[in-house]
């Protein structure tokens, strides 16, 4: 199975800790050079420190903001000056604030939408040029198992990430006969700071412990237990390979069984 990466250059969103994090791990273990993206810049420079340069990878880091469209453009643009072959490309962005979402304000949903499905046209119209050059492009969107089955509780989130699967999808379409592929992780209960949100927005509004909560959403999945951050960013690393030159528009539930749909 090809799995080697060498030569190849990936930029990796929110990639300071949890999925987009080990997503990088994962990718420059395979021996690409890897590329972080994220606002905290002492953040991402201890990050770029722990990622793998056996194979002589050059590993290097992007502050940008991704409340700000055009500070994101702007970072994408300066760092295509100096390195302008990239061959991959992870989007990963925290989900908003949770809630019912009769109750979610038009400006979450507006300013979801512009962190999400904005911000990640603006890198692939940046970078796909590149791709296109190459004749090899990998994206790869971290989202939601909301994409099939809502999560209650998380409105405008289920609401955006579904969009960010409707764009990915045209996007695989579109750019196949370039051999590039469009796909979606979808992660289901893993460790993360964004799961331990979750929780604890659970326990508050249903009145038991954070340890309730979580014995009682692993209880709903088959494999009885969270998935690790590293199980979902080798999902990730894998499609970017070679090997999976034929995968392109799908939905990958990373998420040990438990979405109940096929």
């Amino acid at each position: 199975m090809n799995l080697d990466l060498t030569g190849k250059t990936a930029i990796v969103c929110g990639s300071t800790q949890g999925i987009g994090y080990a997503s990088a791990v994962e990718l420059a273990l395979m021996g690409a050079n890897v590329t972080l993206m994220a606002r905290n810049e002492e953040s991402l420079r201890e990050a770029v420190e722990t990622l793998d340069t056996s194979l002589n990878q050059l590993h290097r880091y992007i502050v940008a903001d991704f409340s700000d469209n055009e500070n994101v453009k702007h970072a994408i643009e300066e760092y295509l000056r100096l390195c302008p072959d990239v061959h991959i490309l992870i989007n990963n962005t925290g989900g908003p604030a949770g809630g019912p979402i009769i109750d979610a304000e038009t400006d979450q949903f507006i300013k979801t939408f512009q962190m999400h499905v904005v911000n990640y046209q603006i890198l692939a119209q940046a970078i796909v040029p590149s791709m296109k050059k190459a004749g090899f492009g990998r994206i790869v969107n971290i989202i939601s198992t909301s994409v099939k089955q809502p999560i209650v509780g998380l409105g405008v989130s289920n609401t955006i990430r579904g969009a960010v699967s409707s764009w990915s999808k045209t996007m695989s379409l579109e750019l196949g006969p370039f051999g590039i592929t469009s796909n979606n992780v979808l992660p289901g209960f893993t460790k993360t700071a964004r799961l331990n949100a979750v929780v604890g927005m659970r326990s508050e509004s249903q009145g038991k412990s954070v340890q309730e909560i979580s014995d009682q959403m692993e209880s709903q999945i088959p494999i009885r237990r969270f998935s690790e951050a590293s199980e979902v960013g080798a999902a990730v690393a894998f499609l970017c390979s070679p090997a999976a030159g034929s995968i392109s528009g799908v939905n990958l539930p990373v998420d040990g069984g438990k979405t109940e749909s096929m």
